[in-house]
């Protein structure tokens, strides 16, 4: 296990790099920020002489990928971080400087165990985009396919391991501080970053996630998932086939080739729905590096290492209160979030009501352009504060995914209504799976259950465990000692991991 000393250096560095680069001034003026934070990220930037305007993503990029995947989040979060700060995390996405090409191309012939001349007739050698955890390259099979070859960088497993060690420490000791920041629960948000990076370096598995969003899309013949090679494919390479189309995030390109940018971002929304609505399982990192128009309309898209998954009751629960803030049905909304058990039964369900309705009025029927994404984020967080609600972090990663297509296509379309793009999707399948069918299928299938289960047990099991889509079962914390409070390092340690982990609690962070 690394030395407490170890990860305090560690800090150190970190925290001395943002200051260089102007990075902690956000934190810094933050009123939410701790005294004992504030005042550490003064002591960080003494002598340095920082920019005029902060560089978020050269700061971020120097101390290393697991800094730069937190980057890529927070540039999705422009209400959060500022404007001028998102638009300079963008150049996380996918313009980072590549591998050299000899690492690269042992790395592929390590993997794949053959030559790389036995498997591509052209491979080339300058890389397409290199990201914080692999880079492309484009080639020919020797069947003539052409194909995107995506490669790990050697020793990425390695130097991430070590960095969420000490992110795994520091929010250890962050939650010392109790109060907002142990409800906020940073070491379960770090799990789950944890979790979700490995994902991400097995791209084995990265290609049977598109295979099975390739299959279910197939209803949605707008959006397209490209083919896997799967004899060229590996857990560090990962062959697929190449895409010939415009970044969506490139709208005045769009509108030369002919395309229509309001179909485009019609497309997304509905593509995004029926992922995480209809089928439960979707892309969780629709950034505009990820995602294309091909030449004939279609949307495509790439980079399958982050991917979510919704159970039916969740989806039920999802839909109900996407429809109920678009219909102004907040009494229900209430209702599904005290169900969920998001909300404690304490408190009660109409005040919870009336809090949502002072958030979801004043931007109801309005254009997105004309919504203040910041006003209603605050009054959001008020609702978590004064309503007890802690941090679920098995919806971070839709509530992040929703939040980067909204900013897509809003991009694509700025007068386009999320609201009323989502309405008729969402009242077609609620109507589907709530309708009279599907209501006496579901009691017909319950009740079969039931006679099969002794009703003492069925009380006992309905005490003891929440309702199903609730909460899934959380990922292990890691096993971290944590400095006594009579040490002198104690409050150090806290100082340090709160100013490290204050930015992944983007609540934390004001642009």
């Amino acid at each position: 296990m690394t030395a407490a000393v170890t990860h305090l250096w560690r800090l150190l560095k970190w925290g001395r790099t943002l200051a260089r680069h102007g990075a902690l001034q956000g934190i810094e003026r933050d009123p939410l920020t701790p005294p004992n934070v504030r005042r550490l990220c003064r002591v960080a930037r003494l002598g340095t002489a920082m920019p005029p305007v902060p560089d978020y993503a050269a700061a971020l990029q120097e101390i290393g990928p697991a800094a730069i995947k937190l980057g890529q989040a927070l540039s999705t979060r422009p209400d959060l971080v500022g404007e001028a700060a998102a638009e300079n995390l963008l150049q996380l996405q996918d313009d980072l400087p590549p591998e050299p090409f000899p690492a690269i191309k042992a790395a592929i012939e390590r993997a794949l165990e053959a030559p790389l001349d036995t498997l591509f007739s052209e491979f080339d050698e300058e890389a397409v985009g290199a990201a914080s955890i692999a880079q492309v390259h484009r080639a020919v099979t020797t069947e003539g396919r052409e194909v995107a070859v995506k490669v790990l960088r050697p020793g990425i497993e390695e130097e991430l391991a070590r960095a969420i060690e000490t992110y795994e420490w520091a929010a250890a000791h962050v939650e010392l501080l109790g109060g907002e920041a142990e409800r906020l629960r940073p070491r379960l948000v770090i799990a789950h970053f944890k979790q979700w990076t490995r994902r991400e370096l097995d791209l084995q598995r990265e290609a049977a996630s598109a295979s099975e969003l390739r299959d279910n899309m197939v209803a949605e013949p707008g959006f397209h998932v490209p083919e896997i090679d799967w004899r060229r494919t590996a857990r560090r390479v990962l062959t697929l086939e190449w895409l010939d189309g415009i970044k969506l995030s490139k709208r005045d390109e769009l509108i030369a080739a002919g395309h229509d940018t309001k179909a485009l971002a019609t497309t997304l929304v509905r593509a995004f729905l029926r992922q995480a609505v209809v089928d439960g399982y979707f892309h969780a990192d629709l950034h505009q590096g990820n995602l294309f128009a091909l030449p004939d309309g279609r949307v495509a898209a790439i980079d399958f290492g982050i991917m979510g998954r919704i159970d039916r009751q969740a989806r039920l629960w999802l839909a109900e209160i996407l429809y109920g803030l678009i219909t102004g049905n907040y009494d229900r909304v209430a209702e599904i979030h005290f169900e969920a058990q998001y909300v404690p039964p304490h408190h009660s369900v109409a005040e919870f009501a009336t809090a949502l309705r002072a958030v979801g009025e004043p931007i109801r029927g309005l254009p997105v352009k004309d919504i203040s994404v910041g006003r209603m984020l605050e009054g959001l967080f008020s609702i978590t504060r004064d309503f007890d609600m802690q941090t679920q972090p098995h919806l971070l990663l839709l509530q992040k995914t929703m939040v980067m297509e909204e900013g897509v296509a809003t991009t694509l379309d700025p007068d386009i209504n999320m609201w009323e793009a989502a309405e008729p999707f969402l009242k077609d399948w609620l109507r589907t799976e709530l309708g009279p069918e599907a209501y006496y299928a579901d009691r017909i299938v319950d009740t079969v259950r039931a006679f099969k289960l002794i009703p003492d047990l069925i009380r006992r099991i309905d005490a003891a465990y929440p309702p199903a889509g609730a909460a899934p079962p959380p990922p292990p914390l890691a096993d971290v000692t944590v400095i006594e409070g009579k040490s002198w390092m104690a409050p150090l340690a806290i100082a340090l991991g709160s100013a490290a982990i204050a930015a992944a609690l983007t609540y934390w962070l004001v642009g």
